[in-house]
C-alpha cells in the first residue's frame, strides 16, 4: 500500500503530467522519428537517422518548449478552463502556479541547452519559438482568426525544425505540411466552438464569440473542404505508398464531421468533432509507416 506521501507526490505527478499533455508529446515526439525516416529523409539509411545525436537534440529541444508551452499556456488560461474543463482543472490545481512557472523556465532553459548541441541557429530558432508561444498565450490567443492561425503555425513549428535541418524541399513534404495545417487549423476552431461559455465569460475575442457560431460552423465548412482536396491531392498525385488508405478513411471522416457540424449546437457535439480530428490526426502520424516500407528494409 502507497502512503499519503507517497499518493501526494503521485498525484503532483499525474497533475504536471496533465498539464504538459504528455500524451501529446509523444505523439509529436513519434511524429518528428517517423517522419524524418519515412519522409524528411527517405534517402538516408534508417540507422543513421534514427542514431543521430542532432535530431535527437532537436526532438528534445522541441518536446521541452511544447510541454512549457502548455505550461504558460495553462498558466493564463486557469480561470476559463476551470468554467471549460472543471474537472481537468482541478488535477492541474494540486501543483501551484508557482511550481509551473519554474518547471517552465527549467525546460525552456533545457530547450536551448539542447539546440546548442546543435548549432547557434538552431538556439535562435527554437529561442524564437519560445517567445512566440508565450506572446500567442499572452495576446494573440484572444484575437479571432490571427489567434487561430498562429496556433496552427506553432502546432507544426516542430516539423519545420526537423525540414530544416533535413533541407527537404520536394513538393510532397510541402504536401503533407498543408494537409495538416488545414486539419489543425480546424481543430483550434473546433475548440473555439467547444469552449465558446468560458470564452464569452472572460472576454476571450475568439472567431465564435465575435462571428457567432453560424460564421465560424461556415468557416469550418470550407477549411473542411480545402482539407478534403488537399487529401485527393495526395492521392491522385503523389507517390504515398499505402498511406493513401489514410487519406481515404480522413475524407470519410471528415465528411462525417460536416454532418456532424451542420446539426451540432451544443458543447458534447463539438466535443465530438473535436475528437474525430484528434483521432485523424494520430492515425496519420502512424500511417507515415504505410509510406513505403520496402524501402526503409531496404535501407537498414
Amino acid at each position: 500500500m502507497l502512503s499519503r506521501r507517497q499518493k501526494h507526490i503521485l498525484l503532483k505527478f499525474f497533475s504536471l503530467f496533465s498539464v504538459v499533455r504528455g500524451y501529446n508529446i509523444l505523439v509529436v515526439v513519434i511524429a518528428q522519428y517517423l517522419a524524418s525516416v519515412y519522409i524528411f529523409a527517405h534517402d538516408k539509411p534508417v540507422k543513421s537517422v534514427l542514431l543521430d545525436l542532432n535530431l535527437l537534440m532537436l526532438v528534445l529541444a522541441s518536446s521541452a518548449t511544447i510541454a512549457g508551452g502548455y505550461i504558460i499556456n495553462n498558466f493564463y488560461d486557469s480561470e476559463k478552463d476551470l468554467i471549460n474543463k472543471p474537472r481537468k482543472t482541478m488535477l492541474d490545481r494540486l501543483v501551484s502556479q508557482n511550481t509551473k512557472l519554474s518547471f517552465y523556465f527549467v525546460l525552456n532553459f533545457l530547450a536551448v541547452v539542447f539546440a546548442s548541441y546543435v548549432s547557434f541557429k538552431a538556439v535562435v530558432f527554437f529561442s524564437l519559438y519560445i517567445f512566440a508561444i508565450w506572446f500567442y498565450s499572452h495576446r494573440l490567443k484572444k484575437q479571432p482568426i490571427i489567434g487561430n492561425m498562429v496556433s496552427a503555425i506553432l502546432t507544426v513549428t516542430p516539423f519545420f525544425a526537423i525540414f530544416i535541418y533535413y533541407q527537404n524541399f520536394e513538393t510532397v513534404v510541402f504536401a503533407h505540411g498543408l494537409f495538416l495545417f488545414l486539419l489543425i487549423s480546424m481543430r483550434e476552431l473546433t475548440k473555439d466552438l467547444e469552449n465558446l461559455k468560458g470564452d464569452l465569460a472572460l472576454n476571450y475575442r475568439t472567431i465564435p464569440v465575435v462571428y457567432g457560431e453560424k460564421v465560424s460552423k461556415l468557416m469550418l465548412t470550407i477549411v473542411a473542404v480545402f482539407t478534403i482536396v488537399s487529401a485527393i491531392m495526395l492521392i491522385l498525385f503523389f507517390k504515398i505508398g499505402h498511406m493513401y488508405y489514410f487519406f481515404y478513411l480522413s475524407i470519410a471522416l471528415l465528411l462525417l464531421y460536416l454532418i456532424i457540424l451542420l446539426k451540432s449546437n451544443k458543447k458534447n457535439h463539438y466535443l465530438i468533432l473535436h475528437n474525430i480530428l484528434k483521432f485523424i490526426i494520430v492515425v496519420g502520424v502512424f500511417s507515415i509507416l504505410l509510406i513505403d516500407a520496402s524501402i526503409v528494409l531496404n535501407r537498414i
